[in-house]
């Protein structure tokens, strides 16, 4: 069974902001947990998805993926995945001398994933590769 990154995204948003009447039987500390894990989860699977596309191999190692998007994606895409996935990372972890994340910070993640998630879908013919143009 494969999910899609917008239906994790998606479900991320649902646990950031519940439907009016909802039952709210979490924190907001742990919901902004979970939906960051959501939003790592759709992020990677988009990784994924985007050098399935390029070339199948850069699929096995997760640090090779990063490092060589900038090649592929462009500087600013490569960038931001980054960032966002370091960030996403951080709030995942549970360390018990830590408060929880704060929703509003991982809601702006949520908007960062959903572009990034666009991003990757629209594939790799729309950013060319960068090329060195110092020799």
């Amino acid at each position: 069974m494969t999910v899609a990154p917008e239906n994790l995204v998606a479900d991320a948003g649902r646990l950031l902001l519940p439907s009016a009447g909802t039952v709210q039987t979490l924190a907001p500390g742990l919901r902004a947990r979970a939906a960051a894990v959501l939003l790592r989860m759709a992020l990677e699977l988009s990784l994924d998805a985007y050098w399935g596309r390029v070339t199948p191999r850069m699929t096995r190692i997760g640090k090779h993926r990063m490092l060589c998007l900038e090649w592929y994606a462009g500087r600013d895409t490569a960038r931001r995945c980054r960032t966002t996935w370091v960030a996403l990372s951080a709030a995942c972890h549970y360390r018990t001398y830590e408060l929880a994340p704060a929703p509003a910070e991982i809601q702006v993640r949520l908007a960062e994933v959903t572009a990034l998630v666009t991003a990757l879908d629209a594939g790799p013919g729309t950013a060319s590769p960068r090329r060195d143009t110092s020799s």
